[in-house]
């Protein structure tokens, strides 16, 4: 009897330990879940913030502008440092390290610029970072991956010398004309030696 009683109370132990790390593990996946979706969203709270703040439609371009180019910023740094750790190639890494350096000063320019203006801006990778991110690390073939990779930094810069160039005189704000046309010269070098590396890439 004693034995039977013994047993039943191992058995009701095991099972109550079982539910506590059952509980203990669903807590801390929708913990995480929270936590990922919170990170998704970096991007679409500055949205929903400017929109709260701006009626005006010049103030509303002003502030997708800068989204756009924080956005901008944050995928040349994530993948710049993604060049220097995956390639074996020396031009690419030092593209990657180039990348890296000049917009990571240049979102800190951008993020004073930002809070001036009242502008709310995404300082996380946002989803479009983060897929391309993948798709780039998902490059096993050095080749591949390298050709990936210069031809993202030239087809980006392309469009980045395009956008700035836009805002250098169209925006209505002095100080985020003056800060466009400040950055096209680097934006500009920066599409020039993308170009000539990936040329480099193409001929191997």
């Amino acid at each position: 009897m004693k034995t039977t009683t013994i047993k039943a109370s191992i058995i009701s132990l095991f099972i109550s330990t079982a539910l506590v790390g059952f509980t203990s593990c669903e807590n801390k996946t929708e913990t995480h879940a929270e936590e990922k979706h919170s990170e998704s969203k970096t991007e679409e709270v500055a949205k929903d913030q400017n929109d709260a703040k701006f009626n005006d439609n010049d103030d509303e371009k002003n502030a997708k502008f800068l989204v756009k180019a924080a956005e901008i910023n944050l995928e040349e740094i994530a993948l710049g440092k993604l060049a220097q750790e995956k390639s074996t190639n020396a031009d690419v890494k030092e593209l990657g390290k180039m990348m890296e350096k000049a917009h990571t000063k240049a979102f800190e320019d951008l993020k004073g610029l930002a809070s001036k203006k009242g502008i709310s801006i995404p300082t996380e990778n946002t989803e479009d970072i983060k897929n391309a991110w993948t798709k780039l690390n998902d490059k096993t073939d050095q080749k591949d991956f390298n050709k990936a990779y210069t031809d993202k930094m030239v087809s980006g810069h392309k469009d980045a010398v395009d956008l700035f160039e836009k805002q250098s005189t169209e925006s209505s704000d002095a100080d985020i004309r003056a800060w466009a046309t400040s950055m096209l010269p680097e934006l500009r070098t920066h599409l020039d030696h993308a170009v000539t590396v990936q040329n480099k890439v193409d001929k191997k």
